[in-house]
């Protein structure tokens, strides 16, 4: 080989050798990002959907470098919900942790930082959502009741309790669920999607003669329009004979 070939090729070599360790993003570098995050829960047990917000421990982190398609690295949180990459490259990345629906589903909530060499970024709090509740809506109502005797005479008006409440999605012929009226007349559905809904109930008719106990569906239509959020469909009246 010529002393000219073997120039060439020393300079191939050190061309791509200088080129793969001038990667935009990754491992390597002297910048670091840190972080926190927070868990906010949604428990099903609380009938106006109040979240409690929490320290987010032992929570898996990850990291994408630049537009890599895959997980460049992961972390898990602190006690403090805190978390860290260290030496890394200048360049973009992104940086996320999951929330879970109630489904079971996970949603990544991301913060993409442009990152200078030798930088300490300290990223925006990461706010992940967990509970049976989240994603997830609520309708509540109230069934008030007023009874009569055998002859149709109205005896008294109070709050239901124990009466049956149905709830179906409009344009399908059955209901999915049902629950029973507590106290102060009050119930409520749970883990609704977005959609529109039928509530109803049945009480009796005082002027119907001898078919008193004939069941009168009391209706109202909802319309959920979004999540975390608690619809009212108000009161609904109904006769039962006494």
């Amino acid at each position: 080989m010529t002393d000219m070939k073997k120039i060439v090729l020393i300079l191939t070599v050190l061309a791509f050798g200088f080129a793969a360790c001038n990667k935009d993003e990754g491992v390597g570098g002297t910048a670091t990002i840190e972080g926190t995050v927070m868990k906010v829960l949604h428990p099903d047990d609380d009938y106006d959907m109040t979240a409690d917000t929490v320290v987010a421990t032992k929570q898996d982190v990850f990291i994408v470098y630049g537009d890599e398609g895959f997980v460049g690295d992961d972390v898990e949180t602190g006690e403090d919900g805190s978390f860290r990459f260290r030496y890394l490259k200048a360049g973009t990345y992104t940086v996320y942790a999951y929330s879970e629906l109630a489904t079971g589903e996970r949603v990544a909530v991301k913060q993409t930082v442009e990152l200078k060499r030798g930088e300490t970024a300290k990223l925006p709090t990461i706010y992940v959502h967990s509970g049976k509740a989240y994603g997830t809506a609520m309708v509540k109502g109230w069934v008030r009741a007023t009874w009569f005797d055998k002859n149709g005479n109205v005896l008294n008006s109070d709050w239901a309790y124990d009466q049956r409440v149905y709830i179906q999605r409009l344009g399908e012929p059955y209901y999915f669920e049902d629950t029973r009226v507590g106290l102060n007349g009050l119930f409520y559905f749970q883990k609704l999607q977005p959609d529109t809904y039928i509530v109803f109930t049945f009480g009796e008719d005082p002027s119907n003669g001898s078919n008193m106990e004939t069941p009168v569906p009391v209706c109202d239509t909802i319309v959920v329009e979004k999540t975390d959020t608690v619809y009212s469909v108000g009161v609904m009246n109904i006769y039962l004979k006494a």
